[in-house]
């Protein structure tokens, strides 16, 4: 309606009004009528395409959007890769087979935009609004139209994120299996889940954590919970298993017996390894570690501090590691240093892609997109001769402010590109051989008899002691930081 049309009923009203004051009322008006019938848009942008509220809806959900190809670094196309290159042979091993990239569901068709300042800002063409199971079928139908397009082989996901909680277990069980039932559909042969998880930290029930909780009850629903889970993730062909314990940790220790709660941590985790085997699930069960966030502290904190409740509780050999970049920062340390912890202990088992920003103290879970960090990341997996049957997921999210469905691909493919980068640069240094070679000279004084005597366990203080007084004061050669930085920077 025109500012002409309000100037009329005012004139047919007899009301005399000013031009500003019409103008005034034209644009109240306007914002009542637009709340009145805006809402999240429905259907997809194709028009070719009815909307449905069906869950066995077929529409394209990108379209406009082709399948992703490998262009070349000359490529200013933001719908092409610059560098990954799947089928390319890099160290002997094709570029997929280093990366087994995965989208993560939840961040992808689960995100909003929302944080704890604002609501949501996205509102994707195929959501109506619900968390139906036919709404939930759709998000999927979506899933493997993105995968597909994406040109990756496997997705990741919690069990809630993909079919909606219901009143009961029983009920909620049943939608899972719905929609596990499209799912399997859908992923045909050459996809499958890189892993499943069991959300146990979202519902009120789990605010005292879920293995850890003061509750039985509890304790028993997170148990139900992850049996559920684990089950679907085999059925779909899932290779691994994840364990994040969000809420496995304490506020305070006024109030909490840390002893009791770790002992609980390692019983549900050896029942889990013990239901893995008696279901013939040859997956990888994998710890996520962070230090805190949602709680002040989190019993995984940190790569070393899983290995060693592993350990302690005989657990070293039925679990391995899912390393994700941002926890790693959070706890104090660089990705590179996590996954060289977990590397060196035997338990690298998966990496979650994705970065922090620096200046901000939380889990911002962006898409890595710095070269150094890539190439420092590719250095460790190459070093552990990949990943599988792990791989990188992409638990990553877009920007608040990112709202186009299209920057669901630019973000991929960005996060995807740099990491091949870092592939191709770690190619370099090894082929170079230079940072190598210094790395070898710095601990040269050990390739001898004494220094084999030693890292063989067969030299004791005596021996030492008196090889000490033989030789007199050491000499103690530059370490040639600065030079390893120079030969890293220079593969860059």
């Amino acid at each position: 309606m025109g500012f002409a049309f309000y100037r009329l009923i005012s004139d047919k009203l007899g009301v005399k009004m000013k031009s500003r004051e019409v103008l005034a009322l034209f644009l109240c008006l306007n914002v009542f009528l637009l709340g009145a019938i805006a809402e999240p848009p429905t259907c997809p942008a194709d028009a070719n395409n009815e909307c449905s509220h069906s869950g066995d809806w077929e529409g394209e959900f990108f379209p406009g959007i082709n399948k992703i190809v490998y262009e070349g670094p000359a490529s200013k196309n933001p719908l092409a890769f610059k560098w990954y290159n799947a089928n390319e042979e890099i160290l002997g091993k094709k570029m997929k087979d280093w990366m087994r990239f995965s989208v993560a569901f939840w961040h992808t068709f689960r995100g909003t935009g929302g944080d704890p300042f604002g609501a949501a800002t996205k509102y994707w063409p195929w959501e109506d609004g619900t968390n139906s199971v036919a709404m939930a079928k759709r998000r999927m139908r979506a899933n493997f139209e993105f995968i597909k397009k994406l040109g990756v082989e496997f997705w990741c996901f919690h069990d809630r994120d993909i079919a909606p909680d219901a009143l009961t277990l029983e009920e909620t069980n049943a939608n899972l299996d719905a929609v596990v039932a499209l799912a399997k559909e859908l992923q045909g042969t050459k996809i499958k889940p890189l892993w499943g998880t069991a959300q146990l930290f979202m519902h009120p029930r789990y605010m005292h954590g879920a293995a850890t909780s003061s509750e039985v009850g509890v304790y028993a629903y997170a148990a139900a919970q992850v049996k559920k889970a684990m089950e679907v993730t085999h059925h779909l062909g899932g290779e691994n298993y994840v364990f994040w314990g969000g809420r496995e940790g304490y506020q305070s220790l006024l109030n909490t017996d840390m002893g009791r709660e770790l002992d609980h941590m390692a019983r549900f985790l050896q029942a889990a390894a013990a239901y893995k085997k008696k279901i013939g699930f040859n997956g990888t069960l994998l710890i996520e570690p962070k230090p805190q966030e949602p709680t002040k502290h989190q019993y995984d904190w940190d790569a070393a501090t899983s290995a060693n409740f592993l350990r302690k509780y005989g657990l070293i050999d039925d679990f391995k590691l899912n390393i994700e970049c941002n926890h790693a920062t959070l706890s104090g340390h660089s990705c590179h240093h996590e996954l060289e912890t977990a590397r060196l202990n035997g338990i690298l088992g998966n990496i979650d892609a994705n970065t922090g920003d620096p200046q901000v103290g939380w889990d911002t879970d962006q898409f890595l997109t710095d070269i150094g960090e890539a190439t420092m990341v590719m250095l460790s997996v190459v070093k552990n001769g990949g990943l599988a049957p792990g791989g990188f997921n992409f638990d990553a999210k877009l920007r608040r402010e990112s709202t186009d469905v299209e920057d669901l691909f630019i973000a991929h493919i960005s996060g995807m590109d740099t990491l091949a980068r870092g592939l191709r640069n770690v190619a370099k240094l090894i082929e170079d051989g230079s940072l190598t070679e210094l790395v070898r000279k710095r601990y040269q004084s050990f390739d001898t008899e004494i220094g084999a005597q030693i890292e063989a366990g067969k030299a004791d203080f005596e021996y030492l002691e008196k090889k000490a007084m033989e030789w007199g004061e050491p000499k103690v050669p530059s370490a040639k930081q600065e030079l390893a930085e120079m030969l890293f920077q220079s593969a860059l």
